[in-house]
């Protein structure tokens, strides 16, 4: 199975990718057909930000096995 974008906004975006990638991999994946437009690019919302409400940065994802969700902002 491979990566996907599962949300789209002006500034954020929520992704479908392998557990095993690196933040480099799912920020790369990001902006390759959804370039943010920001100079720095997609940033992945690390854990303590307030807008993630407490939840992990990487949520397994409940449909593929093996995968995660990740929000990213511009």
């Amino acid at each position: 199975m491979t990566a996907e974008v599962i949300a789209r906004r002006a500034l954020d975006m929520q992704v479908c990718v392998p557990d095993d990638w690196t933040d480099e991999q799912v920020k790369r994946f990001a902006d390759q057909d959804n370039p943010c437009g920001t100079e720095f690019g997609w940033d992945i919302r690390k854990q303590g930000d307030a807008l993630l409400g407490g939840d992990n940065e990487r949520v397994a994802c409940e449909q593929k096995a093996g995968h995660v969700h990740i929000v990213l902002d511009a």
